[in-house]
């Protein structure tokens, strides 16, 4: 256990109890942390002895965690994670939010915050360092967002919150929770599990500070990493994130025949250079907004104080769905924030029944079916309702499941895989389904950083996605920002660690706990009947050509190559050809075998 000089965790875990109302403090050994650091590692080790619990159910939890880096000045590392199992999908769910919620949290003392039972009446938690109280919060009900925060901010001026809006109340299996005004816990409908606990708000303010071991040392590792991100292009150059924030690549995807247009039919928009990141920039002046901590300030607020769209919401309410008006971006996006709702789903599930029935989308129309999706009132109410389902049970409805652009039932991001392969299959072996942040080989095919690869091979791409996916489960379970990585390097974050923890670690050890956190996932979608069929991509991708121009054909991913490549991934990841985990992986990665496996595959039935 934690003794007094204990650095980067206090040891302590906040576990409320909505129904009872108790409160009660976990302990861990300190070797859990050692082996899953926090963030996405903690949230998922405690997730797993009720992983297989039904979306809804009281006792599965929902778990807010930061790391060991949270509160102290390693570069990006303000954030928190948010784990729990999804409603939309039934496989693990997680999210890193932005804004001040993780450090808050850290400086409150906790390392984490299991949330389970369900109230009786809407509730807010209030955390003020150790002091935990539950508050009525029925007045809040049917609120949106922004006033939400307006309500709360008059009597906790300080601190940080985490609100749900009306989709978390009315069923849409894609409500998010929005932290601070202007970030979100986005995907997998974490805001929906809020929802079924009657959880309408956590706010957290904490004085304290994380103890760090190495001071001296962690300035060196925070200044390389500053120096790094300094010569980045993509992170701090004239044409970057912090210029222009994440629909800086707009130009770029739509360049490369990779921009989601009419339900992913197409690849390439007309119009696109009228809609970019330049033209926001120019019509609504917007100004630099960062997370606790970051340097980079890639978030966007108008002058009106409305957030910018990130770029997969650009993508989705002008290519995905047929409409060139800008402003209907802004008021779509500033709608599912007040909402509730994810703005990746919200806009793939619409392109989704535009294809289906050929309904011209307006502005107004969009409007509302928004919010029906998040209300299920209005004139939208009726559809928005069957909306609010996602795309994957919505196209099913209608007899035509095929047309939903998911994986296990996630909506796809913005990056249409026939332009980049190993998106493809980044795509199929995301744990929570259609993900761009499980792994990014963008970088690699289209970014041509650290290594470029020929984006229409899968030459060589089981091994990256591996890696990146072991990567980013560290990233998100230190936690820091996976843009700095575009920059930086586990290597530079590694002696951030030592430094705040004084546990020695390389960029390699941190590795191995990656894989060991990737592979938890993979263990409790197991128990919950994933398989190699659920690791897939929608048959549109292998079948249809996307559009292009001369000299740039964009042919349909090729059936056998992608298949080929997923049984390699299999088999460096130590899953079985069925895509399943085995006794032996898990064993050797320190891992429980979980009982509702039954004895298991002993082996992976080949060599990498």
């Amino acid at each position: 256990m934690f003794g007094q000089d204990s650095y980067g965790w206090t040891g302590k875990i906040l576990r409320v109890d909505l129904g009872t109302g108790a409160q009660d403090v976990l302990r861990l050994p300190e070797a859990v942390y050692h082996d899953y650091l926090g963030g996405k590692g903690l949230g998922g080790y405690l997730l797993r002895d009720q992983a297989s619990l039904p979306p809804g159910h009281p006792d599965l939890p929902l778990i807010l965690a930061v790391g060991p880096l949270t509160a102290t000045i390693a570069p990006t590392s303000g954030r928190c994670h948010l784990t729990t199992r999804s409603p939309l999908t039934g496989a693990v769910a997680d999210s890193s939010a932005g804004g001040r919620l993780g450090t808050e949290l850290a400086r409150a003392g906790w390392d984490a915050v299991v949330v389970v039972g369900r109230a009786m009446r809407p509730t807010g938690i209030e955390i003020d360092n150790e002091a935990v109280r539950l508050v009525d919060a029925s007045a809040l009900l049917g609120l949106d967002t922004i006033e939400i925060f307006a309500r709360l901010r008059e009597r906790r001026p300080k601190g940080s919150i985490a609100a749900t809006g009306p989709a978390a109340d009315t069923g849409c299996l894609f409500a998010s929770l929005i932290v601070d005004t202007h970030h979100a816990a986005g995907r997998c409908g974490l805001g929906r599990v809020a929802g079924q606990k009657n959880l309408k708000y956590l706010a957290v303010h904490g004085t304290g500070r994380r103890k760090v071991a190495d001071l001296a040392a962690l300035k060196a590792a925070r200044e390389d990493i500053l120096r790094l991100t300094a010569a980045s292009p993509v992170l701090l150059g004239q044409h970057g994130f912090s210029c222009f924030g994440t629909g800086s690549i707009f130009d770029l995807m739509d360049s490369r025949r990779m921009m989601p247009t009419d339900n992913f039919k197409s690849t390439r928009f007309p119009g696109a250079e009228n809609l970019n990141a330049y033209a926001y920039k120019q019509r609504y002046q917007p100004r630099r907004h960062g997370c606790q901590g970051c340097h980079v300030l890639c978030k966007k607020i108008a002058a009106d104080g409305r957030s910018m769209p990130e770029f997969e919401t650009m993508s989705h309410f002008t290519a995905l769905i047929g409409n060139t008006d800008l402003e209907l971006v802004l008021q779509a996006n500033d709608l599912c924030n007040r909402l509730g709702l994810d703005t990746i789903s919200a806009g793939s599930t619409l392109a989704c029944h535009r294809e289906i029935t050929g309904e011209n989308l307006t502005g107004a129309r969009v409007l509302e079916l928004l919010t029906g999706m998040g209300t299920g009132v209005g004139p939208g109410a009726k559809l928005g309702v069957e909306l609010a389902r996602g795309s994957a049970r919505y196209a099913a409805s209608k007899g035509r499941p095929e047309l939903s652009m998911s994986v296990k039932g996630l909506e796809l991001p913005a990056y249409d895989p026939r332009g980049a392969y190993g998106m493809a299959l980044a795509y199929a072996t995301s744990t929570r389904g259609g993900c761009h942040l499980r792994a990014y080989p963008i970088s690699h095919e289209i970014l041509r950083k650290p290594v470029a690869t020929d984006r229409f091979s899968f030459s060589g791409k089981a091994r990256i996605v591996k890696i990146a996916e072991d990567a980013n489960a560290v990233v998100d379970s230190l936690i820091a920002c996976k843009f700095l990585f575009f920059a930086a390097s586990l290597e530079e974050y590694a002696r951030a660690y030592s430094a705040v923890t004084g546990v020695p670690a390389t960029a390699h050890d941190l590795l191995l706990i990656g894989e060991r956190v990737d592979y938890q996932e993979r263990l409790m979608n197991a128990q919950n009947g994933f398989t190699a069929a659920d690791d897939d991509l929608p048959a549109r991708f292998f079948t249809e050509e996307g559009t292009s121009g001369p000299g740039l054909p964009i042919p349909p991913v090729p059936r056998e190559d992608f298949l080929a490549c997923r049984a390699a991934y299999y088999r460096i990841r130590g899953l079985t050809p069925e895509g399943l985990p085995t006794r032996e992986t898990a064993e050797k990665l320190g891992l429980p075998w979980p009982p509702e496996l039954s004895s298991g595959p002993s082996s992976d039935g080949g060599g990498a």
